[in-house]
């Protein structure tokens, strides 16, 4: 898994999926299973920024630690330091790391419409998993694009702001359900924008940087502009 975020004793940290908002959703007897890691003033590894650490406090009234937004928990079943057996259970549950390229959301997508939106964007309700940036912003494909071929971005960059690229250096590391390989990049006016399975990877702007947003699904109409997952239903030609 590379390098991992643990506590000082060397006990692995943990993401949870359905926190994109940056809030836990992890509560009663999911708390048992995955107790939430606080520490009241935390000091942070060389290689670590402060800045990335936060603190939240639960519905429970509790305080939990956050990094990059993401609040962070133990796992029961971890029974030693360095133990990793919480990695990818229920394909929702991921080790924290430093350098995550993107990460996977878990919650019912929201259009810019107001409309509760199903993965086939259809009105309806339930939690649909997605990829994010590694601060949980959502990324965006534009179908109208070609395999590794940006149609949407002007060489002035001129609309970039309402559908930003999501611009990287390099590939880092990916959740351990994800497949490296399925993740590349492309040049786009000397720019350098992630893609995955082809697709070139957007922010919406009016989601506003805010983590959990995921105004962008109904705009213009829904599924123009789709979330990215594992199990996007055709590749860009």
């Amino acid at each position: 898994l590379g390098k991992i975020l643990t506590d000082s004793a060397g006990n692995t940290l943990y993401f949870f999926s359905p926190d994109a908002n940056g809030a836990s959703s992890c509560t009663g007897g999911c708390l048992v299973a995955w107790p939430a890691y606080y520490h009241e003033k935390p000091t942070v590894a060389a290689g670590l920024d402060t800045a990335d650490f936060a603190t939240i406090t639960r519905t429970d009234g509790a305080k939990q630690n956050t990094y990059k937004g993401w609040p962070l928990y133990y796992y029961k079943n971890d029974l030693k330091p360095g133990d990793v057996n919480g990695e990818a259970v229920g394909t929702v549950w991921f080790v924290a790391k430093p350098d995550y390229t993107v990460m996977i959301a878990k919650i019912q997508l929201v259009g810019k419409d107001g409309v509760q939106y199903t993965g086939n964007y259809t009105p309806g309700t339930g939690p649909v998993q997605y990829l994010t940036d590694a601060y949980g912003k959502t990324l965006y494909a534009f179908s109208p694009d070609h395999f590794n071929v940006n149609n949407y971005t002007k060489s002035d960059f001129s609309n970039n702001a309402f559908w930003p690229i999501d611009e990287v250096a390099s590939v880092n590391k990916v959740p351990s359900t994800l497949s490296s390989s399925d993740f590349g990049t492309l040049t786009v006016f000397g720019k350098t924008q992630l893609s995955y399975k082809g697709w070139p990877l957007y922010f919406f702007g009016p989601d506003a940087g805010i983590r959990g947003n995921t105004k962008g699904v109904s705009v213009p109409a829904p599924g123009v502009w789709p979330i990215v997952n594992g199990s996007s239903p055709v590749a860009p030609q």
